[in-house]
């Protein structure tokens, strides 16, 4: 007869070969430690540009570019003593903003509902699946007769491209809201569905005015693969899940025809900002291409907005360069508008400016792609909340998603009401 360790032992050998591969098992960062360093030299600028070229150890949010640069890294576990030794030797200044990253997360995973919470719970108070989000998007479509589906095309891994546009009144102008770009970045399709939401159900007359004003086309959730390989495989997932050799993802707000592949994006494959094989390689990138040489004319669209996060920044173009926007005026001051209105709702200060003079120097982004390529000229990047300084990252706690969808709610209502007054929207000029 077997000796009942041995059996035992078998048993969990082979539930553990078993549960490799299995969707549960999800990335980890247990004592993954998120650090801000002070670059004051070139000598530092060089050191962690050599850093983030040689080690897959660290995860930098943003490139070493310059002295007086402050750079957000995610030092994996086994290589918390090495960072703390580059630092002292190198004379960086260095605060710890988290600890453990993994805590956020665990702590987050109280707020996210099941995969199969239906429609009639969605909320503003938790973070939804992707299919919830859809499900809850068809709910609008079956309920209202002004409210109708798009359907962009199809992702990498053959999810739909789904949209919605709102329209109560023939011959409006039309805003494209463009969400979830970014797959980590869970408050951006968050904030899209609360404006939809308001658009349809709000007795506000601000509200009310700007739904019966406009057409809106959305599109809550652009990157739906990364979208959901960040709630079933690693949180902190960017891009797109199409393979590339031994790496995955591309970053489709780098994979835009505008500078494709300049400063800001990287042609190598494993990077974050990995920007694709060629501009359009993506289907997500390529399916709002199609959208807009389809629609923008035809149906008078003059205003795209797109949500990320986090920084609290309403940008304007450009990103590649330092010239100036041909309504840079104009945009600096329905961004000031809008700011204004988010401070008015809770406080929180974003900031506003060309994409280049408040965050760091991209290419390849959708922004800037629709402001050069089409007759839209009310173009903004929205990186909503926390705060530059956060250390939270792109986790945002769930009880500041409905505040921070008031304060874009309102700084939509702020800037389109300053559009217009500039004179833009105009009828006989479209």
């Amino acid at each position: 007869m077997l000796d009942k360790s041995i059996i035992l032992l078998s048993l969990c050998l082979i539930s553990a070969v078993m549960s490799c591969g299995q969707d549960e098992n999800k990335a980890r960062y247990d004592n993954y430690r998120l650090v801000r360093l002070t670059l004051k030299t070139t000598d530092h600028v060089d050191l962690l540009q050599e850093l983030e070229e040689e080690s897959d150890s660290y995860t930098f949010y943003g490139h070493a570019l310059r002295p007086d640069q402050n750079l957000t890294v995610l030092v994996a576990a086994h290589k918390i003593y090495e960072m703390q030794d580059i630092v002292e030797r190198n004379g960086m200044d260095c605060t710890v903003l988290q600890p453990n990253i993994q805590k956020l997360i665990d702590d987050e995973d109280s707020t996210v509902k099941s995969k199969n919470t239906p429609a009639s719970e969605f909320d503003w108070d938790h973070y939804f699946h992707l299919e919830t989000i859809f499900s809850w998007m068809d709910k609008q479509i079956a309920e209202n007769d002004f409210v109708e589906a798009l359907h962009l095309g199809s992702t990498y891994e053959g999810l739909p491209i789904r949209g919605l546009k709102i329209s109560k009144k023939s011959g409006n102008t039309g805003i494209f809201v463009e969400a979830g770009i970014h797959a980590r970045e869970w408050i951006s399709p968050a904030v899209a569905t609360y404006l939809i939401d308001q658009l349809i159900h709000s007795e506000d007359p601000e509200v009310v005015d700007l739904a019966e004003n406009f057409d809106w086309y959305f599109v809550p959730v652009l990157n739906a693969d990364g979208y959901k390989y960040t709630f079933e495989k690693d949180r902190l997932w960017r891009k797109n899940t199409k393979p590339y050799g031994r790496c995955k993802g591309v970053d489709l707000n780098r994979n835009f025809d505008i500078h494709w592949s300049g400063t800001g994006s990287s042609t190598k494959k494993c990077t974050y900002d990995f920007c694709g094989s060629k501009a359009f390689s993506e289907p997500e990138a390529l399916a709002v291409k199609l959208f807009l040489d389809e629609f923008a004319n035809k149906n008078k669209i003059q205003t795209y907005f797109s949500l990320h996060s986090f920084s609290q920044l309403y940008m304007f173009p450009f990103g590649f360069t330092t010239d100036r926007a041909r309504n840079y005026d104009d945009l600096k001051k329905i961004g000031e508008k809008a700011v204004e209105a988010i401070k008015n709702t809770h406080g929180k200060i974003y900031q506003t400016g060309s994409s280049i003079e408040t965050i760091y120097p991209n290419s390849g982004d959708s922004m800037d792609f629709v402001y050069s390529n089409y007759n839209i000229p009310i173009v903004y990047t929205i990186e909503l909340r926390g705060p530059p300084e956060t250390p939270t990252l792109f986790i945002l706690p769930a009880a500041e998603i409905k505040p921070t969808c008031e304060e874009i709610l309102n700084s939509f209502i702020a800037a389109l009401k300053e559009a217009r007054q500039l004179g833009y929207y105009k009828r006989d000029e479209l």
